[in-house]
């Protein structure tokens, strides 16, 4: 029994014990057309038993990671020959022919997993702190590569067994057949016979078969074809992903054979890749030519038998730092030219130092301390000198210092770097205010007028967007932010911008220095008292102008009036509503705290009165429980208005000089000729005004229900301020006599509250907020709250 050189390649790369198989007849007729094709088959390799296998050979290559991808692994592996038993017919063409058409093959897919992490990896992810990949192994990553099933045939193919032809003839002969090469190399052509075909390229096949068709026939046409290829086995071996025997394309070449294996592992050559035939090296390719300029010379196609040699990855570097494509590169030679490493990387990029770059070697030499660090420049003569295995390069980055300018940053148009010339000051660098207009702003400016076609102007909108034009500018406050070289510390320099660029103030106007930073701020970033912010205010209603108004510092409301044109006719300044955002933000604080109060209330009694309940009162506690989980959604709903009284008469001819903050709005309403009655009355409703009558007059008009509370009757005037009823029942049986005969003012409302058991929810919460009054004026409700808490 002879094995031949590729089986001992085989065996020498820890595939297993493989028994060898004497020579078939028809493997010899194949010899023979073969040698005109420059391919000698291997020999029939068949597997032992499974008894007989090793167990190192069951999983593949000794020491490898998994087994074969697809297909057969080598124990157990099937004959080249032995495939012919599984071939179907082909479809769409008569089955006058002999022999039956190969079985399509099904793309491979690379299901090898993520790459392993070699040592040379680890050493470096230690000694750098970085992760680094191996260069060009990402070229297989999730690949999901096809075999060549569907592409055209070229030129140069050359037919073998198992391949379909089609053949079509017409004139004195007409057919059209599918015809299987046998494994002798032959097809039979009805009524002309055997004809070998094996060994013929693709593009001499049609003259060959007219040829041999014009023995037998005159006066026709022919048109053959090559239909389904061949499948050929393979085998990838050595230090690859995943090794194994594959059955792929007769088209396959080196190239896509790696792709449909997953490629080499990460201790396999990426650089020294050999496909071995019948014992001989027939090329070897070098993938980092085929990623970086896409050579394909070193590619081959590929034959039955052949085997993909991948063997262990040659030398080493690390590349980091500085460079756009950090990896470890593998070498060719046992050393190689800086530059050329440096070509596979990108090369240097000009954000690289050329003056002074890292290398860290290895010397195995000295026992003692084997690791050393050299400094390499990265001019001309410094790329021409060699790395080595297990050196890593680090290239650095340019310094981030300027050399010649200066910062300008903040608020202000153009924040950038300029240009730092000798004697430079601030107001060189701010020549005038219009350079710290910030660049939207007349975008911003021109859009406050597109509004909706159809849509009221809002006075609010208007007022905002004119507050957030422009950010105000501290003309108080800037800084130079300077390094101090010799203390390696940041000076702050503070300076008065208004002064430094309207006055040209030589203390504030400073000289500036290169590497400076100039930040302006605004009035938001750094808080500036109020009288240096812009302050607007909003005025409606019964007045000659209304509209946003910007006031000084100080400026009363009487003041705002006047510049507004003064009162229209039909004014009632006692109503006037002003609102203010702090107050509101205070009110709104204390609605909060009473209603999560009233929530704590609600809970402990519920708790407190389930616990010794009978099942009559437990059913009045249900409905009980449902009231105040009914009055704590009102509550919630209940939002502070921000309003302050002004405390007038009704018949004051000017508001009090209240000094106005920024934001605050101010409605001055006409004189209403109604008072209104609501709560707990038979009349709910508006009353007109009569100068005569009083609280009791209304409440008269009104009806009291059996269930008012007529003790907790409140007068809510029309200027925000509340007024209650705590005195005992009188003359009239409700009230003190005091109370009853205040008289009522345009606008005035009463609330008569119902008459509610004291251990309900809704007593603890006004009790919480301590009374009525507190509840409409502290809170800042007035009469809009009512319906929202009834």
């Amino acid at each position: 029994m002879k094995i031949s050189p590729p089986l001992k390649s085989l065996i020498q790369l820890g595939l297993g014990v493989l028994w060898v198989a004497g020579t078939a007849p028809q493997a010899l007729a194949q010899r023979n057309w073969a040698t005109d094709a420059s391919y000698t088959p291997a020999v029939t390799v068949a597997a032992l038993a499974p008894s007989a296998v090793i167990p190192a050979a069951t999983g593949g290559m000794l020491g490898m990671e998994g087994a074969s991808a697809r297909g057969n692994g080598l124990p157990g592996l099937q004959s080249p020959n032995a495939a012919d038993a599984a071939r179907t017919p082909g479809a769409g063409f008569s089955d006058m022919g002999q022999g039956t058409g190969p079985v399509a093959v099904q793309g491979l897919k690379n299901d090898g997993g993520p790459l392993a992490v070699n040592q040379f990896q680890r050493f470096v992810a230690s000694a750098s702190g970085q992760a680094l990949p191996l260069y060009g192994y990402n070229l297989f990553n999730g690949n999901n590569f096809n075999s060549l099933t569907n592409v055209p045939v070229p030129a140069n193919y050359v037919v073998g067994p198992g391949d379909d032809i089609d053949l079509k003839l017409w004139g004195s002969i007409d057919t059209a057949i599918r015809l299987t090469v046998d494994r002798n190399g032959q097809i039979t052509i009805p009524k002309v016979g055997p004809v070998t075909v094996a060994g013929i390229r693709a593009d001499q096949l049609e003259k060959q078969l007219k040829a041999q068709v014009g023995r037998v026939f005159n006066n026709f046409e022919l048109n053959a074809t090559l239909g389904r290829l061949r499948s050929i086995q393979v085998y990838v071996v050595g230090q690859a992903r995943k090794p194994g025997a594959y059955t792929v394309s007769g088209l396959s070449t080196l190239i896509s054979t790696l792709f449909e294996s997953g490629g080499p592992a990460a201790t396999g050559s990426m650089r020294q890749i050999q496909l071995v035939r019948d014992g001989k090296t027939i090329t070897t390719l070098d993938l980092y030519a085929f990623i970086h300029s896409g050579k394909t010379a070193a590619d081959a196609q590929l034959l039955p038998g052949d085997v993909i040699v991948i063997p262990p990855a040659g030398p080493r570097v690390a590349m980091l730092g500085a460079l756009d494509t950090p990896a470890i590169y593998e070498l060719k030679s046992p050393e190689e030219p800086l530059q050329a490493v440096l070509g596979y990387s990108g090369g240097l990029n000009v954000l690289t130092t050329p003056h002074k770059a890292l290398v860290e070697r290895i010397d195995n030499a000295n026992s003692q301390a084997p690791r050393s660090v050299q400094e390499r420049s990265l001019d001309a003569a410094g790329l021409k000198t060699t790395v080595r295995n297990g050196d890593m390069v680090t290239l650095l980055p340019i310094a981030a210092q300027f050399s010649n300018a200066v910062t300008l940053r903040g608020n202000v148009a153009a924040p950038l770097r300029y240009s730092f010339k000798p004697g430079m000051r601030v107001s060189d660098l701010i020549p005038e205010p219009a350079a710290l207009i910030q660049g939207d702003y007349y975008t911003r400016k021109n859009s406050m007028v597109q509004f909706e076609s159809g849509k009221a102007i809002s006075v609010d909108r208007v007022a905002g967007d004119v507050k957030n034009l422009l950010t105000e500018i501290n003309w108080d406050y800037a800084a130079i932010e300077r390094l101090d070289a010799k203390e390696v510390k940041t000076v702050l320099i503070p300076f008065n911008l208004g002064k430094a660029i309207k006055d040209k103030d030589p203390a504030n106007n400073l000289q500036l220095q290169p590497g400076d930073v100039v930040t302006i701020f605004g009035v938001n970033d750094l808080p500036v008292p109020i009288e240096k912010r812009n302050q607007f205010v909003r005025l409606a209603g019964e007045v000659m102008v209304p509209g946003v108004y910007q006031i000084a510092p100080g400026e009363t409301l009487p003041d705002v009036v006047k510049r507004a044109g003064g009162l229209s006719r039909n004014s009632f300044l006692y109503a006037t509503v002003l609102t203010r955002e702090s107050t509101r933000l205070q009110q709104q604080a204390n609605l909060d705290k009473a209603t999560r109060q009233l929530e704590a209330n609600i809970a402990s009694q519920s708790a407190s009165l389930a616990q010794n309940a009978s099942d009559a009162e437990k059913i009045s506690q249900q409905a009980q429980a449902a009231a105040q989980k009914a009055l704590l959604d009102r509550v919630r709903n209940l939002k502070a208005s921000g309003r302050i009284s002004l405390e007038m008469e009704p018949t004051d001819p000017v508001m009090p000089a209240l000094a106005l903050e920024d934001g605050d709005s101010i409605v001055i309403p006409h004189k209403p000729s109604f008072v209104g009655v609501f709560g707990a009355v038979l009349s709910e409703t508006s009353f007109i005004h009569k100068a005569t009558h009083t609280v009791g007059d209304y409440l008269e008009k009104a009806g009291p229900t059996r269930e008012a509370d007529l003790e907790a009757v409140l007068l809510i005037r029309a200027d925000g301020s509340v007024l209650a009823n705590k005195a005992q029942r009188s003359w009239l049986g409700f009230g003190h006599g005091t109370f009853l005969r205040t008289p009522m003012y345009p606008g005035d409302s009463l609330f008569v509250p119902e008459l509610v058991d004291r251990r309900t929810a809704y007593t603890q919460f006004i009790q919480g907020a301590k009374d009525w009054t507190q509840l409409f004026y502290q809170f800042g409700l007035g009469a809009a709250g009512l319906k929202t808490l009834r």
